[in-house]
């Protein structure tokens, strides 16, 4: 029994100091690895001229991975069809690119790698690697470069190809749209300037796009696009501006679309403001249309009376440059019913009037069936306005600071477009806030250049307020809501009362905007005077 309590006695200690040298061996962690990887070699070598392999190699000191390649490699010229490289989703020590296509002679290619090689483990990126070769004897070492900035916006988009075609006997503008162009670079995530490198003397358009599908060529529904006016001569000291903007889609109409039992849908692409829809053919006695636009989708709402008899008819679609015929088949649905909703409830601004919008058009308004009155009874008079474009009443009043108004609406004030009407009463209530729980901005404008449209827009670049200043160069925003917003200026040039915006084809900029530098926020019950200088 003694022998045995010795045994369990020199097993304990032998596990004992099998633990403490354990512990005492044990790594603590150490320094967070915080180096990128280190390129060792590449086969063929960086900057190789004459190149005839197919396959690239570029070997580094540790496990790499590549990280959002689709946005981050930017190979100029574009090969077509694209490389496969490796490792995408893995890791490895080394990359691999085998080239698709055929290499054009005497061309400097570049391999862009931005910030998508990273380490395996804490993900520390190899800064900007350029891969260059070239099929010629030379590689070419020109560069043209410059910075991006917005139309309309105070900062640019991130990741913009800012891109060179060649002019040559059979260079278009329209190169554009069905070419890709023959040097590319990108600005990255965060990186406004740019500088498209190893490209050969000559003469070039210099175009940029925040190219949204990735395919090198403009798409006017939805990039945006900045031109150099002109040509560039390659070599150049200059540094250029490129101002992005979004340009206004051609107009095309779209197939209609049964939606209800008297309702069709017409998509459009475009400006819709010059849209005309008729009946190409016969229609009902007595025929009668009205059309009401999608507040948030280019979509009109075609509503008609009586049904057609017919089980299908023709529409001619068109505006001021173009013309459509679509062959519609009727379909028997249920019919729209009268529903009307508050667009605002709640708190109602001092800017903003109560409005009712209609899910079906309305057609009259009997303004003896409705009452309003304040939180003491008092009957507040008041006016009726008709938006035909989006089918909205509105109702103007004047208005009281802490005030509550309670709208009473009887049965049979509205009537719509097939007699129908609201079988019950209506009853909305809205308040107004005391004026001290708003801010008021004075905007006081230096070298201004009139007409201006003066906004206050905020973070998500939606235009809250305007001012619209012909002459006086003190401008007053009153009663705003507390918050976070940019100041900013239009040179209504046209004087159309609205921001233009270019277009490439036509050679036209867009209308010059200026921002003012950052401005406090916005604080109830406080008065902010604010100094904007324009820039020339």
């Amino acid at each position: 029994m003694r022998f045995y309590h010795i045994r369990i006695l020199t097993v304990l200690c032998l596990a004992f100091a099998l633990l403490n040298c354990a512990n005492r061996g044990s790594p603590s962690g150490g320094e967070e690895d915080t180096e990128p990887p280190v390129i060792v070699r590449s086969v063929p070598e960086n900057f190789s001229t004459n190149f005839k392999a197919d396959e690239i190699r570029i070997y580094f000191n540790e496990y790499i991975k590549i990280k959002n390649v689709q946005k981050q490699l930017i190979i100029s010229p574009p090969m077509d069809p694209k490389p496969d490289i490796y490792p995408l989703g893995g890791a490895s020590k080394y990359i691999s690119i085998k080239i698709n296509d055929t290499l054009e002679a005497n061309t400097t290619y570049a391999f862009n790698f931005g910030q998508s090689i990273v380490d395996n483990n804490e993900e520390n990126p190899y800064p900007y690697y350029r891969y260059v070769f070239s099929t010629g004897n030379t590689i070419d070492s020109l560069s043209v470069k410059g910075y991006i900035t917005d139309a309309l916006k105070n900062e640019p988009d991130p990741f913009i190809s800012v891109m060179l075609y060649e002019v040559d006997s059979t260079y278009s503008d329209s190169i554009i749209y069905k070419e890709k162009p023959r040097y590319i670079t990108n600005t990255l995530d965060s990186v406004t300037n740019f500088s498209i490198d190893n490209i050969k003397a000559g003469t070039y358009k210099l175009v940029a796009l925040k190219d949204e599908n990735g395919n090198y060529l403009f798409d006017q529904r939805d990039d945006k696009i900045a031109f150099r006016d002109g040509f560039v001569t390659v070599p150049t000291d200059s540094n250029y501006q490129l101002n992005l903007f979004k340009e206004q889609t051609n107009f095309k109409a779209v197939k209609p679309k049964q939606e209800s039992k008297n309702k069709i849908i017409f998509p459009y692409e475009g400006d819709y403001e010059s849209m005309r829809i008729q009946v190409l053919g016969e229609t009902p006695e007595n025929y009668q249309t009205r059309i009401v636009k999608d507040e948030l989708r280019d979509t009109l709402y075609y509503w008609y009376k009586p049904e057609f008899e017919l089980d299908s008819t023709q529409f001619i679609v068109s505006n001021e440059t173009s013309v459509d015929t679509f062959t519609h088949r009727f379909r028997n649905l249920e019919a729209d019913t009268l529903t009307i909703r508050a667009v605002s409830s709640g708190t109602l601004n001092f800017e903003d009037e109560f409005t009712l919008e209609g899910s079906v058009p309305f057609v009259d308004i009997d303004k003896s069936k409705i009452k309003l009155i304040d939180r003491d009874s008092m009957e507040i008079p008041f006016k009726v306005e008709y938006d035909s474009t989006y089918n909205r009443y509105s109702f103007p009043i004047e208005k009281e600071e802490g005030q509550k108004y309670f709208f009473r609406m009887l049965p049979n004030t509205f009537t719509d477009f097939y007699e129908g009407t609201n079988k019950d009463t209506l009853n909305y209530t809205v308040r107004t806030k005391q004026k001290s729980e708003y801010g008021n901005v004075r905007v006081k404008l230096r070298n201004a250049k009139f007409p201006l449209i003066v906004q206050l827009v905020n973070d998500k670049g939606v235009v809250v307020y305007e001012r619209y200043v012909t002459e006086n160069p003190v401008v007053d925003f009153n009663n705003i809501v507390a918050g976070t917003y940019s100041l900013r200026a239009i040179f209504d040039t046209n004087e159309n009362r609205k921001y233009d915006t270019g277009n490439y084809l036509l050679g036209k900029k867009p209308e010059r905007v200026s921002y003012s530098p950052p401005i406090d926020e916005v604080r109830s019950n406080f008065d902010q005077i604010i100094d904007f200088t324009l820039l020339e």
